[in-house]
């Protein structure tokens, strides 16, 4: 099922949509109600950059339902072009508040990542960031979790039986923290057994949950000074990625997006199809007032219920 509703902002040849975290939330919510799955990617500048050259980067993007901005660099760039993004829509804040909007419908996730535990008598870190989801957010049930010890993915067999536990628990939301591109593999091999589940690649979410890993303050959350934060706790695995690629990509990202600003005042023609878009219909009580507050477009999407479309992301 794909609804055509949200503006899709070209960054590089990457399109982003145009949309907050509370719609993120209600469109979910809302396809979950009609039987419909989906997957949520949270390209920073990283992925982006990964995109122009990474042909499997691409594939996962192509095969989102939604594409949100996970970093501020996105937002600004969007901005200078004059075609801006609403806001920031990370990883990190997803996987609280689509857990608490699951839970106000009684919804399952599953999560997988974490930490292990050194000591078989304390929980692993995808245990105590899934305790902790459930004690925020009311409604919500834990169908399963997860946390593979490091190189996993090099066993067959391990990661065979990972992948099975999953879809025999049948979750509705699958938060997969493994890191950027481990998560996105996964996720593609779970979608065709799991048609019915949303996922999302989370990265480092989870170990902020579970409190293994603290997150940055909110004032650089907000200045976009986030990735300073990381770098100071994970130098030695972050300094040669940020330092050396991601921050002068960034930089010309951001040169280049006042001279694309001419070409977008232009009218353009209405966006043809993309690939799988869902949309928060105002039918359900649950999302309605999320939906009509930010302008989503009710009956173009009830209308749109079940016809296919699809085109590159990018």
């Amino acid at each position: 099922m794909t609804v055509e509703a949200f503006d899709r902002v070209q960054l590089d040849g990457t399109g982003i949509d145009r949309i907050t975290e509370a719609e993120v939330v209600a469109v979910v919510r809302d396809a979950l109600a009609r039987g419909r799955g989906g997957r949520i990617v949270t390209p920073n500048i990283d992925i982006l950059r990964r995109a122009q050259q990474d042909e499997e980067c691409r594939r996962h993007l192509a095969d989102a339902d939604l594409i949100v901005a996970d970093g501020m660099p996105l937002i600004w760039a969007s901005r200078l072009r004059g075609t801006p993004l609403p806001e920031r829509v990370a990883g990190s804040s997803l996987i609280w508040s689509l857990s608490a909007g699951l839970g106000l419908d009684g919804r399952s996730i599953f999560v997988l990542g974490g930490a292990p535990s050194a000591d078989d008598a304390l929980a692993d870190g995808a245990t105590r960031a899934a305790d902790r989801l459930l004690a925020r957010c009311p409604g919500l049930r834990v169908a399963g979790t997860a946390c593979p010890p490091f190189g996993f993915d090099q066993d067959p067999q391990a990661y065979a039986d990972f992948c099975a536990k999953i879809v025999d628990a049948r979750p509705d939301l699958v938060f997969v923290g493994l890191g950027y591109p481990k998560q996105e593999r996964m996720i593609t091999r779970l979608r065709a057994e799991l048609p019915q589940s949303w996922f999302i690649g989370c990265g480092a979410a989870v170990n902020f949950v579970a409190g293994d890993v603290e997150r940055a303050p909110r004032w650089m959350q907000r200045t976009g000074l986030e990735w300073a934060h990381r770098l100071g706790t994970e130098p030695r695995r972050l300094a040669g990625r940020y330092l050396r690629h991601d921050a002068p990509y960034a930089l010309r990202l951001l040169a280049q997006a006042p001279a694309q600003r001419a070409r977008v005042r232009a009218p353009r023609p209405s966006p043809g199809p993309r690939t799988g878009q869902y949309v928060s219909s105002p039918e359900l009580p649950v999302s309605a007032e999320t939906a009509a507050s930010k302008g989503v477009r009710g009956r173009d999407c009830a209308a749109a219920l079940g016809q296919g479309r699809s085109s590159p992301a990018g």
